[in-house]
């Protein structure tokens, strides 16, 4: 006689899917076929101890996107039950910006930030990305041979998001390192959360000070009044969720324009757009697979499970990947958004078009300086940093002809 579960019976019998061991950053599908399993709703832990319900079901997943009353979030209940070393914290704690407001404050803040990125037009931004490359591949360029993800995707974000926000280029190596602690939520998460806060804080003070040409001091004097403080928070929210996903979305489309050699030549002859490498990655290896977090403003039964408060409700944007393929295949274009990795509902990605326009003018401007690019490690032997957040290379080696690259021209 076989024994038929309910899907809360499935699910409370379920072992929590531990997206905190090494093995996560190797093989994630294996993973999220685990949760898939358990239904449209998983059990995980984000790190030792730190359990969540993973949305692995585009329907579910957009219930939760869109449904800002019964899902907060705010984090606040959920920090009074997790311990002050958590590795997570620094990914997950309270902040007064964008991303962990409710209602009228959230639409204060996020309109803020619409505005002074609003203020950044395409071909200014277009001119800042290109320059950004001639500087990196002027670096690169003479040795023939580099890593496309420490010396090109990371400082590319650290040099427009440093030019956009009013620093100079030295200070990129500290916006790296910071950041890249924190996102990986390890044994350095609360040293990087420090070091990235104290960028952020003296970023703010000398721009209270002293204004500038740049977004800190736009949000300064925007009409919402944003005080000191509140816009110390919206850089720390923006600063960092342009450079890591934005770095990843980069490097992670590199990889698989160099891993495919039919794919590579006709993005160098011109007859397949970029955008094709960049649609791919946010269906398939999205920068943030686990970083849509929610909170169920009371315990409430949804999709068949029975979810808690305080309790964080994570749509798995990595994960539905794997269940878009089997409704759509692999057939892709620009406007597909079926990953939702820009998010849905009120908290939608507000700077998208920004993103694209770095990623693809950042990959097609390089294989115009450094048309040969030849990849050194097969795709399926690259690696990943860990972490539960992101889907981030540790290194993407190549070599190509060496080239010395003057500073003031332009590719022929």
């Amino acid at each position: 006689m076989t024994t038929h579960l309910s899907a809360q019976e499935a699910f409370s019998r379920s072992a929590p899917v531990r997206l905190w061991e090494d093995g996560f950053a190797r093989d994630p599908d294996r993973y999220y076929a685990a949760l898939r399993a358990q239904g449209p709703v998983g059990w995980a832990e984000l790190a030792p101890g730190v359990p969540a319900y993973l949305v692995t079901d585009r329907q579910a997943a957009l219930d939760v996107l869109r449904d800002d009353s019964t899902f907060s979030h705010d984090p606040r209940p959920w920090e009074a039950t997790v311990a002050d070393d958590s590795p997570v914290l620094g990914m997950m704690r309270w902040r007064p910006n964008a991303l962990f407001a409710d209602g009228d404050a959230h639409i204060r803040y996020r309109t803020a930030l619409i505005d002074v990125f609003d203020m950044v037009e395409p071909h200014d931004l277009r001119a800042r990305v290109h320059r950004a490359v001639r500087v990196l591949v002027s670096r690169m360029g003479p040795r023939g041979e580099a890593d496309l993800v420490g010396e090109f995707a990371r400082p590319l974000m650290a040099l427009v998001l440093n030019n956009l926000f009013g620093l100079p280029d030295s200070y990129g190596d500290r916006l790296n390192q910071g950041l890249g602690k924190m996102m990986e939520g390890g044994a350095q998460a609360a040293e990087g959360e420090a070091e990235y806060g104290r960028y952020v804080l003296e970023l703010i003070a000398a721009k209270t000070e002293q204004r500038g040409d740049d977004l800190p001091s736009r949000l300064l004097d925007h009409p919402a009044g944003l005080t000191p403080d509140e816009v110390t928070w919206q850089v720390f929210l923006t600063l960092g969720a342009g450079y890591e996903p934005t770095a990843n979305l980069v490097s992670n489309a590199l990889s698989r324009i160099l891993g495919n050699a039919t794919f590579y030549s006709t993005l160098t002859s011109g007859a397949r757009p970029v955008m094709d490498a960049v649609v791919e990655v946010l269906h398939h290896e999205t920068p943030l697979t686990n970083y849509g977090v929610y909170y169920a403003r009371k315990p409430v039964s949804f999709h068949g499970v029975w979810l808690r408060a305080a309790v964080p409700v994570v749509v798995a944007f990595g994960a539905l990947a794997g269940e878009s393929e089997q409704r759509h295949g692999s057939v892709r274009h620009p406007g597909d958004a079926s990953h939702l990795s820009w998010g849905a509902g009120p908290h939608t990605c507000p700077v998208k078009q920004h993103v694209l326009l770095i990623a693809t003018e950042a990959i097609e401007r390089l294989t115009q300086w450094l048309p040969d690019l030849e990849p050194v490690v097969p795709r399926d032997r690259l690696t990943w940093r860990p972490g539960p957040f992101h889907r981030s290379l540790t290194a993407l080696p190549v070599r190509f002809s060496p080239r010395t690259i003057d500073l003031a021209g332009d590719p022929t």
